[in-house]
Parts: structure tokens; C-alpha cells; sequence
């Protein structure tokens, strides 16, 4: 099948901002559930992130080296943690969730790209970490990584819109699964959207996963 490039092209800013968003800077394309013919619903969304993001590499290399693999599939990342030593060898070929952490460690090991991973304990918290993510999107540019525990539903963060309590996040929500026809149909059913930061949980912690790299 072939993938979406860029989905959040020609969305809108949020609903009443008075300032211009900080996006993802380069291609990528879009990852989601059973995309590849893996059925991985309900489990394998922090890998079609993890995808997404690795495509950005793939994409961002390509343009000075004609070897840069194109981004793994779900067996290639169970088998790359097996290896690491980060999973037990009962991991590979398992419906086994990954989190932030260990798409950091997969960003690095297949293409040598390290990343940060910023804590925060609750929802609450994102507005504080708002600075660092736009200063992430203005200096580097890769799309980021988010992850929780109460609230599990791993989501690609594509952009920042504002500061402080009034601010967006760009989700890009890899739980799609079917025929995607266009990037207007996705963000027309909010698969792409601008995420108000009072709506992320208060009682989960999240974790951000941003690869750090230079050209």
C-alpha cells in the first residue's frame, strides 16, 4: 500500500490563535494501524509512530546519501530491542506495546539518531514544556514522539501553536486503519489535528521522544 506524505499540509491553525505555528520542517509520510498488513490494532501504535519518525530521517539523509535504509517494519523493531537486550527474546513476534523510551532507543539504533526524552508526571505540565518543544521544531525540525500511561494512546506531535496555557499540539494519530484516500479526509475526521493542551490527561504522565538531528 502506498503511504500519505505530509498529512497536516494546509491545516488550519487553531481556532482563534493570534500566533503562527512551528511545524515539522521536511517530509514524512504517514504511518497508522494495519497500514503495511499488519493488524496491529489496539497495540502497535507507538510503532506506526515510531515509523512515522523514522521516515523523517529517511527522508532528511536521502538527500545527501543514496544508503539510508527506509524505516523498519514492526518485526525489525521487536527483533532490533531483542537484540539490544532492552526485551527478552519472547518480545519478537509478540503484540508487546513499546513506549517513548524504547522508540528513542530504535530511532538510534537504526539510524544513529539520538534522542531526548522529556518527563513530565501530568497533563498539566505540557503547558511548561511548551518552550522546549517550539525551540525543538525551530532548531531541528524532526517530528516527536508522545506517549503515556493512563492515557496509552501513543501520538506523533507534528507542531506547536501559541504558549503556555492558550497552546496546541499538531497530533498526528497513527490509530487510523483502512483506505486513506486523502490528508483533507484525515484531518477532516480529526486523525490530524490541533489538540488544546487542557486536553490531555491530568492523571497520566507522558513522555516525549525527540530525535536530535543534524544534518
Amino acid at each position: 500500500k502506498s503511504l500519505l506524505k505530509n498529512v497536516h499540509d494546509r491545516l488550519s491553525p487553531p481556532d482563534g490563535a493570534t500566533e503562527e505555528p512551528v511545524t515539522v520542517r521536511g517530509d514524512y509520510l504517514y504511518y497508522h494501524y494495519v497500514c503495511d498488513g499488519v493488524d496491529d490494532r489496539g497495540w502497535g501504535c507507538a510503532y506506526r509512530t515510531l515509523q512515522s519518525l523514522c521516515s523523517w530521517v529517511h527522508f532528511r539523509r536521502k538527500q545527501t546519501s543514496s544508503d539510508c535504509r527506509p524505516p523498519p517494519t514492526i518485526a525489525d523493531i521487536q527483533k532490533a530491542l531483542v537484540d539490544m537486550q532492552d526485551k527478552p527474546a519472547s518480545f519478537a513476534g509478540s503484540r508487546d506495546w513499546i513506549g517513548s523510551v524504547e522508540v528513542g532507543l530504535c530511532v538510534d539504533y537504526f539510524y544513529d539518531v539520538p534522542c531526548r526524552i522529556i518527563h513530565i508526571s501530568s497533563g498539566k505540565q505540557i503547558p511548561d514544556k511548551i518552550p522546549e518543544l517550539t525551540e525543538h521544531f525551530l532548531k531541528v525540525g524532526s517530528p516527536v514522539m508522545m506517549g503515556g500511561d493512563t492515557d496509552s494512546s501513543s501520538k506523533g506531535v507534528f507542531g506547536v501553536c501559541g504558549t503556555g496555557n492558550d497552546a496546541h499540539l499538531l497530533i498526528v494519530d497513527p490509530h487510523y486503519h483502512g483506505t486513506v484516500q486523502d490528508p483533507l479526509g484525515l484531518q477532516k475526521n480529526g486523525w490530524v489535528k490541533w489538540v488544546h493542551v487542557r486536553d490531555f490527561q491530568s492523571d497520566s504522565f507522558y513522555n516525549f521522544c525527540l530525535p536530535l538531528y543534524k544534518q
